[in-house]
This record gives C-alpha cells, structure tokens and sequence, in this order.
C-alpha cells in the first residue's frame, strides 16, 4: 500500500494525566483549543487565566503570578490604543479590557484569586509556547504578554536567545517540585516574523523545551504537536481559511494523539463515555467526533 502520510512516533508519556487531576493549560491559542475540549469531556482544568500568551517570559511570569497571588494595581492599569477608551494590562489579552480601572481591577483580581486556588491544587501544568518573538515597551523595559492595540513605536521587539528560552521553563520546573509538566510547541505558524524567522524561532523553543526535559525527565515530557502538524497534517486542507491556524478537523486529530499519549486505557474508557455524554448534550449523533 501507498504510504501517503509520514506518521510522527511519539513515545510513551512518563507523564499520565486523568479525571481526578486538577490541569493548568497556559500559552498559545492552541492551549486555549485543546483546553476547551478538556472541559468539555469532564476534566478538571483552568486555561489561561490571564488570556492567551505566546512567548516563553509571559508565560513564567503568569505562573509566577498565580502562586503569589499579588493583586494587580492601578500602575499597572493601561489605557488600550487605537482610540480605544477601555482598561487593561500588559499582563492580559484584551478580552479582560474594561471601561474604567476600577471595573478593571475588580474583575482580575476576583479572577486571580480563583486562579491561585486551582494553581496550589494542580498537579499538572501543560505549557504550548508559541514564539520566542517578544515586545518590549520601551517605558519600562518590561516584555509585555499584549502591545495592547498600542503605537508600534512604544515597543521594541526582540528574539531571546536560546539560553533564556532555556532557563525560563527550567526555573519554573525546579520551584515547583510536586507538579509535572507537559511541553509542547504551538504548530499554529507566526508568519508576521516572516517564515524564516517563524522557523528559527519554533527552532529554539524546540531546542530549549528539549533541554528541560532531558534534564527533568521525571517530571517533564514533550508531546511533538508541532511536528504532527508539520509532517502528517502537512496538507493545506488541514488549515483553517487563514492558512495559518490547524483547522478544526486537524485540532481534533492532534487531540486525539495527544489522548493516546497521556491517557491510561481506563482513562480512555471514561473519556469515550464522557464523549458520548457530552454529544446527547447536543443533540448530535454518537459516532461524531
């Protein structure tokens, strides 16, 4: 037979994750994706408590944030470009912006202290980085999860370098000894960097989540998502219409791996009746994905 997809082997998770588990889901919007349809099945998650976060420092600086607990200030309040009167902060997507400080702040920082109750109970922490592209505002120095609609010329953008690529997440995985962590790289492409520099970039968080897990392999592991899309979904066909982001179709698949990849047999079992639970929610048939 004609081999006509050149299917990614991945190994054995040392990493199994279930329904009791409490799971983190922080990064790009494709944890947002896969964070979705873990709560429909029935898992116990929370994703992106700050909003969807691409780079490597954003995303320690949110774990950071959730286990202090620190609750954000009105420095930290900026008002949103293009013409925009609404409220947020470097630290949010846009999607948490408010109409004044107050309503701002109040909302966040509700949303934080739920946020540092489920951190302290998780077990789990799946991270999906998706660029080492950075913006800095130029005001403060500070790399920015969001440029906030802002002008260009407040920010100045950078690529880190692989040593801090390398760092970040190894830092994270040394302070919190009772959690696992999963790493993937995010197969949805930043072409805004150009494809050059889309490559040299998924090249060092690669090479940096690499890294960590040799180092902590007991804690740690890697689900090659990216690679997945690459090479066995590599058909526009699997993309959605903007040719950038994996189409519906091809997020259900790498879910599908990913099942296979961190889920036991029993668990498998539960989540088949989970799934079909959730499809009579809808009204769909059961032999729909």
């Amino acid at each position: 037979m004609i081999k006509l997809q050149t299917p990614v082997e991945i190994p054995e998770s040392s990493i199994k994750i279930g329904f009791s588990d409490a799971i983190i889901l922080l990064g790009s919007c494709f944890s947002d994706n896969i964070g979705s349809i873990m709560k429909d099945m029935g898992f116990d998650v929370m994703t992106n408590p700050f909003g969807t976060l691409y780079n490597p420092v954003s995303v320690c600086n949110s774990i950071r944030r959730l286990d202090s607990a620190v609750p954000f200030s009105e420095d930290e309040c900026v008002q949103m470009g293009a013409g925009s009167q609404l409220f947020c902060s470097f630290s949010h997507h846009t999607a948490a912006a408010r109409s004044s400080k107050e309503e701002f702040l109040a909302e966040v920082n509700a949303a934080l202290s739920d946020a540092n109750a489920f951190f302290r109970r998780a077990s789990t922490i799946i991270i999906t980085l998706g660029t080492a592209w950075t913006f800095r505002f130029n005001a403060t120095g500070e790399i920015v999860s969001n440029c906030l609609k802002r002008d260009a010329k407040e920010f100045t953008r950078e690529c880190l370098p692989l040593r801090t690529c390398e760092v970040l997440p190894n830092s994270l995985v040394e302070r919190y000894p009772s959690k696992r962590f999963i790493f993937t790289v995010s197969p949805i492409r930043h072409l805004k960097d150009g494809a050059h520099g889309n490559q040299l970039s998924k090249s060092t968080l690669l090479l940096a989540v690499d890294s960590v897990v040799q180092k902590h392999a007991d804690r740690c592991c890697y689900f090659p998502a990216y690679e997945i899309m690459m090479d066995e979904l590599r058909s526009y066909r699997f993309y959605a219409e903007d040719m950038v982001h994996p189409s519906a179709q091809a997020v259900n698949y790498i879910w599908e791996r990913f099942c296979e990849f961190a889920l036991t047999k029993t668990e498998m079992a539960t989540l088949e009746a989970n799934r079909k639970a959730f499809l009579r929610s809808r009204h769909r048939t059961i032999t729909e994905k």
